[in-house]
């Protein structure tokens, strides 16, 4: 789109020779002046130059946008050099890749009719290399020529006794093994959760005694409550918190528990927050 702006762009080529016939009626009314000639020689060469320079941008774009053109300037020349080398380059690749392809197809299909060829024989083979199950051979004439009281004999005979005596072996053993595993079941703790929580205490202002308050706080005893480590934690304004650590049986203790126990004592405590809670 640029290059069809500038080749449509309307510029005056031809303002050069207007100033020149423009000098030369001034001089004749008034006089030649020798500097100021010579600067407007200048001037005027300047844009002669620069003129000309337009018209070669022009021309060049014309050409290189045009149905006509053949090729561009020596740029363009050069880089499409380039690039018909690097095609060049890539189909070379490209031929080798398919020839290497079309080796490989070959080779798969020599292969697929030797497997072919060989499919029918191994067919033809096959039955005769197949077992005979031993009930449907053909009994020898004396087997045939049996008694009737022979007959009555091998009804008699239980073939499947053996797989019920098995049976209620296999059954007992599994319920021997389930009782096992029940009693070890049973002998092996069961896990306590626990919970790892956090505290501060705050006191009512700076001339509550820390350590009493302290002392309030580990005399709660509970069934699956173990206090911990403590220290004092500065607020501000003088004023400091107490923040303890504590663990406790979720079944046996919580933290509403917690609370209610520590804010009874109403002298020394003004409030209890959970800073932190973490299951063991």
């Amino acid at each position: 789109m640029a290059t069809n702006f500038l080749v449509h762009e309307k510029i005056w080529f031809d303002k050069f020779k207007y100033d020149d016939a423009e000098r030369k009626f001034y001089e004749q009314m008034n006089g030649p002046v020798a500097g100021s000639s010579r600067q407007e020689n200048g001037a005027s060469v300047i844009l002669r130059d620069i003129a000309r320079a337009r018209e070669n941008i022009q021309k060049s774009l014309a050409g290189s946008s045009g149905p006509g053109a053949s090729s561009g300037p020596g740029g363009d020349h050069s880089e499409l050099v380039i690039r018909i080398a690097n095609l060049e380059v890539e189909n070379q690749s490209l031929r080798g890749v398919v020839q290497d392809l079309q080796q490989a197809v070959s080779r798969l299909e020599a292969r697929l009719s030797a497997l072919e060829k060989s499919s029918p024989a191994h067919r033809a083979t096959a039955p005769q290399t197949q077992h005979v199950s031993p009930m449907r051979q053909v009994e020898p004439p004396t087997k045939k020529a049996a008694t009737a009281a022979e007959d009555d004999e091998d009804d008699d005979i239980d073939l499947f006794g053996s797989d019920e005596e098995e049976d209620k072996e296999a059954a007992r053993l599994r319920e021997e093994r389930l009782r096992q595993y029940a009693e070890k079941k049973a002998k092996k703790p069961a896990l306590v959760a626990k919970s790892s929580i956090l505290l501060d205490v705050k006191p009512w202002d700076d001339e509550t005694d820390m350590a009493q308050l302290e002392a309030c706080v580990r005399s709660i005893q509970l069934d699956g409550l173990t206090w911990g480590a403590s220290k004092l934690v500065p607020v501000g304004y003088g004023i400091r918190k107490l923040q303890i650590q504590c663990v406790v049986e979720d079944d046996k203790v919580g933290t509403d528990l917690l609370e209610e126990e520590i804010t009874k004592f109403e002298e020394h405590v003004q409030s209890v927050d959970i800073a932190a809670f973490n299951k063991i």
